[in-house]
């Protein structure tokens, strides 16, 4: 009988608990928020914040430009969190109906400490940018920094940069940009990419080839910590000022206020602030909560941010047109039969978008490139003969971008997928340009939506690409999975040759192939 009572008294128990939502509580409030990539590691303390305020935040991660470029465009969402929302407010400031700063990570420059010491840069004051420049003209260093158009840590940087060579400690007027001053700095630039979590792990792998990397204070610390760098990294701060993200909490939709106002208070608790700092290595926001002993001990001086958006464009853009190392960038495309109807529609599209087509703020920095040479190299059965175009005038209606566009548009579907003889094929093109044109970018973007099914295999095609010369090697390629692509195979690929793999069936080719741009 008491077996029974008991037994019915869990049953009820259960019920109950089912009845209230005893068991797992759903949310009082759920706020979409649009988010820069590398607030992922800020998980376990929002996972935290929800149980402990009701109030889930629903990140959607994407690049800071691509963003704030959705964001102006009237997307609907309740909260932005990007590293800083100077540019969005310069886009989009009146959607923008409060902002709070949550954390602090200036942009800097990390150098091997042979280097900064045998330079006299370690706890040297007087450091200042063209210091700098000079040892990367002189091709002493050689260093990792992100596209800045893709990435917020490359923005940052050219923003601090520009603003140190005016001189003028204000904000930047077009007339006071030093276009010799920054062309001379990217000279040292070796290693570029769209992501600055990317770059960090691309530079543990290279580190011997390069000198130092241009990222977030946070990520450079985290480096030194984690026991992958064969020499660790002197931080340096030049005297003139560096660039600072405080990660602003952004509230667009003013009905969910109260649910903002709750989520910044939590995390600017100093209890919660202290949690960030020793888990993501980012400096609190909040004056109560001092910066531990990890932290270099030094005044940071913050550069002034451009109040005028049309100066950040045209930094933008002779950046990617004028100052930058020029790129070769391989297109090797499957036209093969499988690709009828939907596939290659999607690729041609992908393509006229990079050829102008895209007149958006994200696609016309993402599109061809002044002084970048294009080869397509198409393939079904065969390898089909190389396209190759050299981009002078960047303007959608001018001669060269409207001839990359009759080649995309001439392209035509049929035969199986030798994939690995093109690729091989890309690299006998992309080693013999090497030999004139040293000091381009040369990338590789394979594009197939099948398994390869003629031609060299998979096997033949490794052993082949590790008896090429050093420098040809080090041709990144960087596959897009598509339809009934070998994820498999397309990793490993993109693992023994630096690149990384890109999805294209999670979203469109256009957006991928953009996405791409900041890589090449």
């Amino acid at each position: 009988m008491g077996r029974k009572i008991i037994l019915g008294l869990l049953g009820l128990g259960l019920w109950l608990a089912l009845l209230t939502g005893c068991g797992r509580s759903e949310p009082e409030a759920t706020l979409k928020v649009l988010a820069g990539s590398e607030l992922q590691d800020m998980a376990p303390v929002l996972r935290d914040l929800e149980s402990t305020t009701g109030v889930r935040l629903a990140m959607e991660y994407t690049g800071s430009l691509d963003g704030a470029e959705r964001l102006a465009g009237g997307e609907k969402v309740d909260l932005a969190w990007f590293s800083h929302g100077k540019y969005l407010t310069l886009l989009a400031g009146s959607r923008i109906a409060a902002q709070e700063k949550i954390m602090l990570s200036p942009v800097v420059l990390g150098v091997r400490e042979s280097r900064a010491r045998a330079w006299g840069w370690i706890d040297n004051p007087n450091l200042t940018w063209r210091d700098i420049a000079a040892k990367a003209a002189s091709g002493e260093l050689r260093y990792a920094m992100t596209d800045p158009a893709s990435s917020n840590t490359g923005f940052t940087a050219l923003i601090g940069l520009a603003s140190a060579f005016s001189g003028r400690g204000e904000a930047l007027q077009p007339e006071a940009i030093d276009a010799v001053a920054l062309k001379s700095f990217f000279t040292g630039q070796a290693l570029t990419a769209g992501s600055s979590g990317w770059l960090a792990e691309r530079y543990v792998q290279e580190q011997d080839r390069l000198d130092g990397m241009i990222n977030y204070e946070s990520v450079l610390l985290g480096l030194n910590a984690g026991g992958q760098l064969r020499e660790k990294l002197t931080l340096v701060y030049p005297r003139e000022g560096i660039v600072t993200a405080d990660y602003p909490l952004m509230l667009l939709n003013p009905a969910q206020r109260t649910a903002y106002q709750t989520v910044v208070d939590y995390l600017r608790q100093p209890d919660i602030q202290r949690r960030i700092m020793e888990q993501t290595l980012r400096r609190p926001a909040v004056a109560a909560v001092p910066p531990d002993g990890r932290f270099p001990d030094r005044l940071l001086v913050e550069a002034p941010f451009p109040g005028n958006r049309d100066v950040i464009d045209r930094l933008l853009f002779a950046y990617l047109d004028e100052q930058r190392r020029p790129g070769h960038a391989l297109f090797v495309l499957d036209v093969s039969g499988s690709m009828k109807g939907e596939g290659i529609e999607q690729l041609k599209t992908a393509l006229l978008n990079l050829a102008g087509a895209d007149q958006s703020l994200s696609g016309r920095f993402a599109r061809f490139r002044g002084r970048e040479r294009i080869t397509f190299l198409p393939f079904s059965s065969n390898v089909l003969p190389a396209q190759n175009f050299q981009v002078g005038d960047t303007a959608t209606e001018g001669s060269d971008m409207r001839a990359i566009r009759q080649a995309v548009t001439a392209l035509q579907v049929g035969g199986k997928t030798a994939l690995f003889s093109a690729l091989q094929r890309a690299y006998e093109i992309g080693g013999q340009a090497q030999v004139t044109e040293p000091n381009r970018y040369y990338s590789i973007v394979l594009m197939s939506d099948g398994q390869s099914n003629q031609g060299l295999s998979e096997a033949e095609f490794l052993q082949w690409h590790r008896n090429l010369p050093a420098s040809t090697q080090n041709i990144r390629v960087f596959p897009v999975l598509f339809a009934e692509a070998d994820d498999a195979s397309m990793k490993r690929l993109a693992e023994a040759t630096g690149g990384r793999v890109f999805d294209g069936r999670s979203e469109s080719l256009s957006q991928v192939f953009k996405a791409i741009r900041g890589y090449q």
